[in-house]
């Protein structure tokens, strides 16, 4: 009963984030592992409040329930391993469920664990190749943004026989919705910078800020970054690009390729701190590297001064807005009502306890309604693409698809562009294309694209 009382009390206390032991020799034991992973079994068996979220919950309690002890410890490592599988880091146990986490003495981080499990994985080389070249952004992106071969690999990805044709062997699933890649990169598309604009700081924000590609926004989607510089510099804020930057490492992530993660830490860090030194703040339009850099790294490196610094330094540009709304430095000269938005909240901007900062600043447009969708759209990165997931990655995000079609909104979105592509999706062949918010925010503003 002592025990009970203290568990409850500790339960009460916000969620403490520890750092990821990588380094400690005994993380890639695999003995060790298991026994970690028949503890936290066992205990996440006997609670079941996640069996909503991710199809590894439900995956782990009908494997226990029908093996025949009824217990985590007669459990395969193919069967944890299947478990393993099904989780794609979204945090969302973690931040939103779990009561168990840290400071809880039962120190309980099931995604740390699942990370820890999948880097395991990967040091023993059982990751497909397919995985490993699909988290290869960057390598991918060069070659593919090449306009004629961008030109024709849409083609091709848009072909309903090739695509059926190819399943088999690259097992990606043919009905899975591919972007498309630009020819054009995001630095070309960004020709009309205004360094001249006046930079007007806060209390917390610095009033000039450096702009994190990313690589979907350098090789895929553009006009995201694009969007967001007509924003900020509409709102006084001057915008320079990063040069020289590689992936932020999330899809990695997801692999549990961590050599890679740190090569880009290592090419990254030092960019991005010398542009904080400089003077600016640090953004990027993909809620994932946003959240690479404000949380995961930081737990990764938690003694690498600048990686700390950078973290410190960097904003979702939705936060970085309502911040200087905050001191009256936003501007609200709207030209136009968004009239009724279908807006969805992308797993990895909620865990980063922001608050609805999209939400906030599209409501500043007069005669706005939005309707607010805080559920998994099931993309999480390489999963809906997958043969063997991507069936699963649509039934998790099914009531999205069905609030979004219920709301019969003028406009849907989402801060992650993948979200929006999955919901295009799972809308059907004939629903109108998603509009990522900042890109919104521009239209309500009436700003026209220079070109």
């Amino acid at each position: 009963m002592e025990f009970t009382l203290q568990a409850g009390r500790v339960a009460l206390e916000a969620p403490e984030r520890r750092p990821l032991a990588f380094r400690d020799p005994a993380f890639f034991d695999d003995a060790a592992l298991e026994k970690e992973l028949t503890r936290t079994f066992e205990i996440c068996h006997g609670c079941r409040r996640c069996f909503s979220l991710c199809e590894a919950f439900p995956t782990l309690f009908d494997t226990i329930d029908a093996n025949a002890t009824g217990a985590a410890d007669a459990l395969t490592r193919t069967e944890m391993d299947r478990v393993v599988a099904e989780c794609y880091l979204c945090d969302l146990c973690f931040m939103t469920k779990c009561p168990y986490v840290p400071p809880h003495p039962f120190n309980l981080d099931f995604p740390h664990l699942m990370l820890r499990a999948k880097a395991v994985r990967f040091r023993k080389g059982e990751v497909p190749r397919r995985d490993r070249l699909l988290t290869a952004t960057d390598a991918v992106g060069r070659f593919l943004g090449i306009p004629i071969v961008a030109q024709t690999v849409n083609r091709l990805n848009r072909s309903p026989s090739f695509r059926r044709m190819t399943e088999g062997w690259s097992g990606i699933h043919a009905e899975a919705r591919l972007p498309a890649f630009s020819p054009t990169s995001l630095k070309a598309r960004l020709r009309h910078p205004r360094p001249d604009l006046p930079v007007v700081a806060t209390t917390d924000t610095r009033g000039k800020v450096a702009l994190f590609g990313t690589c979907y926004g350098r090789h895929l989607k553009p006009a995201i970054g694009v969007d967001l510089v007509a924003v900020f510099e509409h709102n006084g804020i001057p915008v320079t690009l990063i040069e020289g930057e590689v992936c932020c490492g999330m899809p990695k992530l997801e692999i549990g390729d961590l050599d890679s993660i740190d090569a880009f830490r290592r090419k990254n860090i030092p960019i991005l701190c010398a542009a904080v030194e400089a003077g600016f703040d640090l953004t990027a339009a993909i809620p994932s590297c946003v959240l690479m850099f404000k949380k995961e790294l930081p737990l990764l490196y938690p003694d690498d001064a600048d990686v700390q610094t950078v973290a410190r330094a960097f904003f979702d540009p939705f936060d970085y807005l309502v911040r200087r709304h905050q001191t009256g430095l936003f501007r609200t000269d709207f030209a136009r009502s968004l009239g009724r938005v279908a807006y969805h909240v992308p797993c990895h901007l909620r865990v980063q306890n922001l608050g609805l900062r999209t939400r906030d600043i599209l409501a500043l447009v007069p005669g706005t309604e939005l309707e607010v969708i805080e559920r998994c759209s099931g993309h999480d990165g390489t999963y809906a693409v997958r043969r063997e997931s991507h069936d699963q990655s649509m039934k998790i995000g099914r009531p999205v698809f069905r609030r979004v079609a219920e709301a019969q909104a003028d406009h849907y979105t989402s801060d992650c562009p993948m979200a929006q592509d999955q919901i295009h999706q799972g809308l059907g062949p004939n629903a109108p294309a998603p509009e990522h918010p900042l890109a919104l925010l521009r239209l309500a503003y009436g700003l026209l694209d220079p070109d």
